[in-house]
């Protein structure tokens, strides 16, 4: 895709600071480190997101990641934990729309970035999350 950050990056048109790369994927360091060592792995195939995948891309993708997280992990002691995350259309704050997932390691109480998931809890019923459910079954069956 001629217009894609990433697949200039992978192209090499647009420098990175790379920690691995393989003939499936590329990781290379996150210019805006939310904590140092933040890193994205991306497919070199260009694809817009986890709603493209097929089973045997994700699993050459998706096989990379322990592999890459425990090099970040090990490359710093202080390295305590790690968010790993995977945007999914704008909505879900994804900006850059080929497939990428983020590897941001975490140094116990020295960094600043958090998650918050809200609590709605007191609004899921057994039956509400049932009829959730179903559907998501039935979707699986198609």
């Amino acid at each position: 895709m001629t217009d894609c950050i990433f697949c200039k990056i992978i192209a090499g048109e647009i420098p990175s600071t790379t920690i691995y790369e393989d003939d499936e994927v590329k990781a290379f360091l996150d210019l805006s480190q939310a904590t140092p060592g933040h890193t994205l792995l991306v497919p070199k195939k260009h694809v817009k997101d986890i709603f493209a995948y097929d089973a045997d891309m994700a699993s050459r993708v998706f096989a990379r990641l322990p592999k890459i997280a425990r090099a970040i992990k090990a490359s710093d002691p202080a390295i305590t934990g790690m968010n790993i995350i995977n945007n999914n259309g704008e909505v879900a704050y994804q900006s850059v729309f080929h497939s990428h997932i983020h590897l941001i390691p975490r140094y116990s109480d020295a960094d600043d970035f958090s998650i918050h998931f809200g609590d709605h809890s007191d609004q899921s019923t057994p039956e509400s999350l049932e009829k959730v459910a179903a559907k998501i079954r039935a979707a699986l069956e198609d």
